[in-house]
């Protein structure tokens, strides 16, 4: 099979197209034949040399993918040859065929394209994870989301609103914030011209944000904790703002919050199971109604995977950048 492959770390001109072995599906695991795949920041920093694949992970990138079931490992039940799915990966979703745990596999939903599936897992999961299970927004609490018009913010912005909440996003243009506006953010800001700490508590009469979804990481862990309301808690999801800030505990515990920081690659196989189980209960069905969508900006071939990239880098989209398999 091809794939893209990383001879040396560096630049997007280090993603090479090539010949590569096929998988081999162990136990519990299916052979996917990929459709398409997605772009992630993790790609990046992957390419980059600064963020390896987890032991016994496929060393190319791609983090989700969509596609038809091949072949079937042993002790594999409940899946067949030929089964549309998408799935949260792990490394190899830049190629023609990966192999996948079968607890991290998903039905397409209904309604949507093979391809679309897509740009489904790595998203869904991060947010559902992160928002939903560890920092448990309700109904009409507020949510901030840092990168409104990203795939995590996108999603994030409609997964909150179907569930009764307020959204505030940041981002950094007026075209990605009519965007998020378009999906149902009601507080918009933008963080070039703006101090999302003052605009997030003129939104709410002072109080804050209940929940904040944060992938800047350093350079914003201050303002963050600023921006809290009482009680609120702070997803810490990315480091694209720096890996060390300080922390003022004194006015965390003033404000009685919490701090979680999260990554799915490397959770074990039963957590991102788990995570994947919860997925599919609570959020397929608002995809098959309609209330949700992923937000695809554009589908390139994979062999350009190095053009993915440069869009991704520069913030040049909204929603999600696929490469789709040859």
């Amino acid at each position: 099979m091809h794939a893209i492959t990383i001879p040396q770390p560096g630049g997007p001109e280090a993603l090479v197209w090539t010949d590569v072995p096929d998988p081999v599906p162990g136990e519990g695991e299916v052979l996917v034949e990929v459709a398409a795949s997605a772009v992630n920041r993790a790609d990046i920093l992957q390419r980059q040399g600064s963020y390896s694949p987890p032991p016994g992970a496929s060393p190319y990138p791609g983090l989700e993918c969509s596609g038809r079931i091949a072949a079937l490992g042993p002790g594999v039940s409940g899946w067949a040859v030929g089964d549309e799915v998408c799935a949260l990966l792990a490394g190899g979703g830049y190629a023609e065929k990966v192999a996948v745990p079968a607890g991290q596999l998903l039905p397409v939903p209904e309604g949507l394209s093979l391809r679309q599936a897509a740009a489904l897992p790595e998203v869904v999961c991060t947010v559902w994870s992160n928002v939903f299970m560890v920092a448990h927004l309700r109904p009409d609490e507020t949510l901030l989301v840092h990168g409104g018009s990203s795939g995590i913010g996108t999603m994030a912005i409609q997964l909150a609103k179907a569930l009764g909440a307020r959204v505030a996003v940041t981002a950094g243009t007026k075209e990605k914030l009519e965007r998020c506006a378009e999906l149902g953010a009601d507080v918009l800001i933008n963080y070039r011209e703006q101090d999302f700490v003052a605009e997030i508590k003129q939104a709410t009469d002072g109080a804050g944000a209940d929940v904040i979804l944060d992938n800047m990481g350093a350079k914003y862990l201050d303002r963050n904790v600023q921006a809290l309301a009482v009680n609120g808690r702070l997803a810490i999801i990315g480091m694209q703002g720096g890996v060390k800030g300080e922390l003022n505990i004194g006015a965390l515990l003033g404000k009685r919050g919490a701090i979680s920081a999260t990554s799915l690659r490397g959770r074990p196989l039963g957590e991102k199971a788990a995570i994947v189980a919860a997925v599919r209960e609570h959020v397929w069905p608002l995809l098959a109604a309609g209330d949700v969508r992923p937000i695809v900006d554009r589908e390139l071939p994979m062999p350009e995977a190095a053009e993915a990239h440069r869009l991704v880098e520069a913030s040049g989209h909204i929603g999600k950048v696929l490469l789709v398999a040859p």
